[in-house]
Order: structure tokens, then C-alpha cells, then sequence
């Protein structure tokens, strides 16, 4: 099968790649630079230049391909509302290609917040998060009442690994770091699920071979690790105490993300593993974090 990867040299995407390729799969990979269509070349894929507010570059791989894999999102985090939009435009044009024809699109999309004594099904339509305008699965229903075949990997709030540098881990490391204290929030109890990035690819590359059919699918490997676990985690590493700090000094620690450490949001993956066949395989987040090395 010939795949079409947005976001081929990226944190997930570069990991589905290399699954897609040691299964005999060719990839034709979105990049945004010659040094990541380089990267992507050595390691057997085929780039094609382009971004996610480059819609003809989009049709034209989508139009190449047996399939397509979803992973991208724009740089600009600093307007989110800027990249969300772009994204939705994204997903349409793949979908206008794919539309009429039996080839699979997987989508990503995140996890957000569980009500207090709940863990998400695959099952479950997430509520949009309040101030995050982000919303990668309206785009996908719209794309799917078209006649494409279509389904959506929601990955947890930590997809982690070795050399990660932009996700959430790094994050909370990194203030770790520059305020002295490793900390949670009151009793630190709220649940974070987590991935490792080689699990959460084989999901992507499972649905793909499953032909889009079955999900949503759950890339969850750990249901809900406390968040005071994973702060003992960052402490150990960096030599740190660890604290309890209240939602407003949590504001100040932890700046624009302090929501998400707050945050409760266990979810389950039971479906996804019955329907494909998934069993994670790689270490749990807090085995992970002790050999992180952030900068």
C-alpha cells in the first residue's frame, strides 16, 4: 500500500512511518523543509513539500495514495485558533480526494477532560474543551457523511519517549526545572492516560490495515497515572522536592498549562485493543521519565 503521512518527520508521525515501512508499505511523507524531506528520505520515504494551508500540495499526495495518515498540525501554537482552522480545511481536501472511493483516512485527535469518576470510551463524542478551539473531528463527520471511509486515533494527553522535546512531559520538566519545585495540584490525584509513541503508531497503522473501520480507536496504553506519580517522577530526575500547590499558585508554576495538569482524564482502550489486535508493548510513562534528558 501506498500511504500519504501528514507530519511524517514529526514526534508521531516519524514513528508511523518507520512502522509503515518495515511492514512493506511505501510512504509518501508531507514535509515543511528540505532538511525534514532529507530526514525523511534516509529513512525510506518519499517527501513531498508542502504544509497543512497548502491545499493543492495536500490533494496532490492524497490523490497518490492507497490511504492516508493524518498527523499534523501547524507550528503556530501561539494561535490556535489560526492552526485549528487549517487543520479543518486540511481533512476536507484529503477528504474531497478520497470521496467515492473505498481508501482509508485516519485522523488524529486528542483526549480531553473525563467527568470526576468516569474514564472515555471510544464510544464517547468528546465535548469540545473550553478556550481550545481545536476540533479535528467535526472536520472528520463532515468529511465521512461525504461517502469517504474514515475514523479518528484520539492520543492521551502524554504520547512519551526517548529524546522528546515538545509535548507535555518536556513541559512540566522544564518548570521542574526553572522554579525549583516539581509540582501537582492539591492531592494530585487526577488521572493522566498515556502512550508510548511506538504504541501509539502501531494503532495508526493497524487502523489503516483495518481499512478505517471500527473506530474511533483509543492510542491508550496506561488508563490514568495520578499526576502527583508523575511529579514524584520529574523530582526524582532533577534532584527536586515535590510540592502540592493550590489551582491559583498552580496558575503561576505552570502558566497556560495549568488546565491540563489540573486536569482529570482517564480513558480506555479496551475496544481498540479488542478490534485491532493492539497490545502495547513499550515502557509506561514513569519508567520513561527516568531516563529523559529535556533540555
Amino acid at each position: 500500500m501506498r500511504v500519504f503521512v501528514t507530519g511524517a518527520t514529526g514526534w508521531v508521525g516519524s514513528a508511523i512511518v518507520q512502522q509503515l515501512l518495515g511492514a512493506g508499505h511505501q510512504v509518501l511523507g508531507l514535509v515543511r523543509s528540505d532538511a525534514n524531506a532529507q530526514a525523511l528520505a534516509a529513512a525510506g520515504g518519499t517527501p513531498l513539500l508542502g504544509s497543512l494551508n497548502d491545499l493543492d500540495s495536500l490533494r496532490r499526495g492524497a490523490s497518490q495514495a492507497d490511504g492516508i495518515i493524518h498527523t499534523a498540525f501547524g507550528l503556530d501554537l501561539t494561535d490556535i485558533a489560526k492552526s485549528s482552522t487549517e487543520e479543518q480545511q486540511a481533512i476536507e481536501a484529503l477528504g474531497e480526494v478520497l470521496a467515492g472511493s473505498d481508501r482509508p483516512l485516519i485522523v488524529t485527535s486528542g483526549l480531553g477532560f473525563a467527568p470526576a469518576g468516569q474514564v472515555l470510551p471510544e464510544a464517547v463524542s468528546l465535548p469540545k474543551m473550553p478556550g481550545f478551539p481545536r476540533d479535528p473531528e467535526q472536520a472528520l463527520q463532515a468529511v465521512i457523511g461525504r461517502g469517504v471511509r474514515a475514523t479518528v486515533v484520539r492520543l492521551p494527553r502524554t504520547v512519551h519517549g526517548a529524546n522528546e522535546q515538545h509535548g507535555f512531559m518536556p513541559m512540566l520538566i522544564r518548570a521542574a526545572r526553572e522554579k525549583g519545585v516539581s509540582a501537582y495540584v492539591g492531592d494530585g490525584q487526577n488521572l493522566w492516560p498515556a502512550v508510548h509513541r511506538l504504541d501509539a503508531a502501531r494503532v495508526f497503522c493497524l487502523a489503516l490495515e483495518h481499512g478505517a473501520q471500527g473506530g474511533p480507536f483509543h492510542a491508550v496504553a496506561e488508563e490514568g497515572i495520578p499526576f502527583k506519580a508523575i511529579a514524584e517522577a520529574i523530582g526524582q530526575l532533577l534532584n527536586l522536592p515535590v510540592v502540592s500547590q493550590s489551582p491559583e499558585e498552580a496558575n503561576a508554576h505552570f502558566g497556560p498549562i495549568a488546565m491540563f495538569v489540573a486536569g482529570n482524564g482517564p480513558a480506555s482502550s479496551e475496544q481498540t485493543r479488542a478490534r485491532l489486535g493492539w497490545q502495547p508493548t513499550q515502557p509506561g510513562l514513569l519508567a520513561d521519565l527516568a531516563d529523559y534528558a529535556v533540555k
